[in-house]
């Protein structure tokens, strides 16, 4: 059996060592790889997958790994074994992803990408691509370094104004940063920073207070594209360089345009429900410029059309960020200065946790979850559905949040997505959905038994949780609680009895527990129950009892 892949990816590499693949060649790939995301090289594979075999030249795993460590720059440390499949001798060659930028000893830098049919090449890694590396490894705070050609004078002093404004009028601005003089508020957000003599500013300073002129001359990577889509026909379409706290400001004034309200009663209140959530809106607009390559061409992009509101930036998730770990991963970015600098003047979450405030603005009004499937290792794409919002389960969620006195927790709000869309799940099923470790959801799940928004049955791997009686009955659900909570009761001992007549009458623990997907101890409790109601008798007792249906 095949244990080696197809195909070639982008951390996948054949190489062909029929004709002795030449060692500067199997360098330089190797280079390309682990300045990118790592990988593996097979050598003695055809491009098309063809296993041909291993030159006996590279057939010393030890004198390959040497050969690698010995002419790249740092040394790059592989793991190389000889692998055998099809009949021939194959070097497998594991390639870390590298923590800087690494180079040949001949002075040569490379990484790898895609190219339009979906094979992957190794092309020159090029001066200007080194910043991007290092920021995407958490080496370098672009963001933070004094920007080329910049001079005091290209800073709005209208700009410091509404800087100044947001701190007073926003929750989260630090208030002290008021008393500061202009120069001394520059240097505390690191605004500008100190060239010889002098202060200039930095690339943060730029974004913030540039003049938008300047910023388009000096930083023309800075570009922002706001886009509203009604089926076919475009109602907005402007392309910006403004500084960033302008710009917050306008794509806040345009969203509210596009974001219609549907009121709904709640009690003796009327209340007000967004098509898309505000604060999501906010934080996903933020993390889109706080985690942009400004190293990269392109430009933050927001679009809002029939299907939904889309958020994209240059750049795509930094070191150790992936699809899977979004809510649980350490909060860390690309541009760390620009990322301080909002927080403290209160445009995003202090925490740096703004990611869970997306998720919670879909979650609390029952929609589908914030998508970022479409991101790529050079984009990361936010996409926010339009669909109803269910207002039983946000009514739930309202309440209990009234009930306790704060916001439910990001995991309580998954777990009660997953069970009011799925209705009766078990953990293994919560941590696929969510992605989430599987301590924190037991640990989730215990308090929220205890608080009675969710029920328990069985144990084990089979456990199974439903909603709580209580959120049943608020929503006037009571047939449908009693239908989940008394499946099993109904479901389990049909299943028993069938299985009973398809075997000639006879059952037994074992093969009772193998169909229910319980315990042994779980199974024999079902098969006493149904003794006691006179449906099935002791037929052979001992270890292996069986028994049998009552005629």
């Amino acid at each position: 059996m095949r244990t080696i892949p197809n195909t070639e990816t982008l951390d996948v590499e054949f190489k062909s060592d029929l004709k002795c693949y030449p060692d500067h060649d199997l360098i330089e790939e190797i280079v390309g790889m682990t300045n990118t995301i790592g990988g593996v090289l097979y050598l003695g594979v055809e491009d098309d997958g063809t296993i041909t075999g291993v030159h006996k030249k590279h057939n010393d795993a030890v004198g390959v790994t040497a050969l690698i460590a010995n002419n790249t720059v740092p040394p790059i440390s592989v793991r190389a074994e000889v692998i055998y499949e099809e009949s021939h001798n194959i070097l497998k060659i594991e390639i870390p992803r590298s923590r800087g930028v690494v180079a040949t000893t001949w002075g040569k830098i490379l990484r790898r990408r895609l190219k339009l049919d979906g094979s992957p090449e190794a092309i020159p890694m090029y001066p200007y691509e080194i910043p991007s590396r290092l920021s995407e490894l958490g080496m370098l705070d672009y963001s933070a370094q004094p920007l080329d050609g910049a001079a005091i004078d290209d800073l709005d002093p209208n700009q410091r104004v509404r800087l100044r404004k947001i701190i007073q009028t926003r929750q989260g601005g630090e208030k002290n940063l008021l008393t500061l003089s202009d120069d001394e508020l520059d240097i505390a957000l690191r605004l500008v920073t100190k060239s010889g003599e002098s202060y200039v500013p930095t690339v943060t300073g730029m974004l913030l207070l540039g003049k938008e002129e300047r910023i388009a001359e000096l930083i023309p990577t800075a570009k922002a594209t706001f886009q509203v889509l009604e089926g076919t026909d475009v109602r907005i379409n402007e392309d910006s360089s403004k500084p960033l706290l302008e710009l917050f400001e306008n794509y806040e004034t345009y969203i509210r345009a596009w974001n219609p309200e549907r009121e709904t009663e709640y009690g003796l209140f009327r209340i007000p429900i967004p098509e898309f959530d505000w604060s999501a809106f906010r934080e996903g607009l933020v993390n889109a410029f706080c985690h942009r390559d400004y190293t990269m061409l392109g430009r933050v992009r927001v679009s809002i059309d029939d299907e939904g509101l889309s958020i994209s930036n240059p750049g795509g998730f930094i070191d150790g960020v992936n699809l899977k770990n979004l809510l649980t991963v350490e909060p860390h970015g690309r541009n760390p200065a620009l990322a301080d600098a909002l927080k403290r003047i209160g445009l995003a979450e202090k925490t740096g946790r703004g990611i869970d405030r997306i998720f919670e603005g879909s979650i609390v009004f029952g929609r589908p979850w914030p998508d970022y499937s479409e991101s790529t290792s050079q984009m990361v794409k936010l996409f926010i559905q339009r669909a109803k919002a269910d207002l039983a389960f946000a009514k739930i969620v309202s309440d209990e949040q009234n009930r306790q006195g704060k916001s439910l927790s990001i995991y309580n709000l998954m777990i009660l997505s997953v069970l009011n869309s799925e209705r009766r799940i078990t953990i293994d099923r919560i941590v696929e959905v969510t992605n989430l470790s599987e301590n924190k959801i037991r640990t989730a799940i215990e308090l929220m038994i205890e608080q009675g928004l969710i029920e328990a049955s069985g144990r084990g791997k089979n456990r199974t949780f439903i909603l709580g009686a209580k959120i049943y009955k608020e929503n006037k659900e009571a047939i449908q609680y009693v239908r989940q909570a008394d499946i099993d009761s109904i479901r389990y001992p049909e299943m028993i009895i069938k299985l009973a007549n398809t075997q000639n009458g006879i059952v037994t623990k074992q093969n009772v527990a193998e169909l229910l997907k319980v315990t042994p101890n779980q199974a024999y409790s079902y098969i006493k129950k149904l003794q006691k109601e006179g449906k099935l008798e002791l037929m052979q007792g001992g270890k292996y009892s069986k028994y049998k249906l009552v005629e």
